[in-house]
């Protein structure tokens, strides 16, 4: 009987210590990977807490040297916090980077991504919803896209 009340006491302790902790991820720099949420334009609800959303990228041609390689397909990582990650294949490079919304407009960004073939873009862009936007991008070769996020 006595050993049963201890060992109830030492495996009840651990749990009471414990039992105001979280796990919090973290990214490489040392921020938060779900960060609270904040609106993302004039007048969105804030509820619960900011989960990211994969968005589908089509940038279609809009110059000659675009049209070459026609519709490019990519994902946007909206993190829910004024940044996302982008990734695309084009022509056989994958290309990765980041989009940053642009200060004092929560609307507008900017995206960058870079291949480790020497290949680069950059895009201009402005988000209707949090799920939805469009832009313009310009890739080193000089080939031009209009591109629409989401669904």
């Amino acid at each position: 009987m006595r050993m049963s009340k201890r060992l109830a006491i030492a495996l009840s302790v651990p749990a009471f210590a414990l039992a105001g902790c979280y796990v919090v991820p973290i990214a490489a720099d040392g921020t938060p990977i779900w960060p609270v949420p904040q609106p993302q334009y004039p007048g969105a609800p804030v509820s619960g807490p900011a989960v990211p959303v994969v968005l589908q990228a089509r940038l279609y041609p809009s110059n000659d040297v675009a049209t070459q390689t026609g519709v490019i397909s990519g994902t946007v990582t909206n993190m829910m916090s004024g940044k996302g990650r982008f990734q695309l294949n084009y022509r056989g490079e994958t290309l990765t980077g980041e989009a940053t919304r642009v200060d004092g407009d929560s609307r507008r960004g900017v995206a960058s991504a870079y291949g480790s073939g020497g290949a680069y873009m950059s895009c201009e862009y402005q988000m209707h919803t949090p799920q939805q936007g469009a832009g313009s991008c310009t890739f080193s070769n000089g080939a031009k896209y209009q591109v629409h996020i989401g669904s």
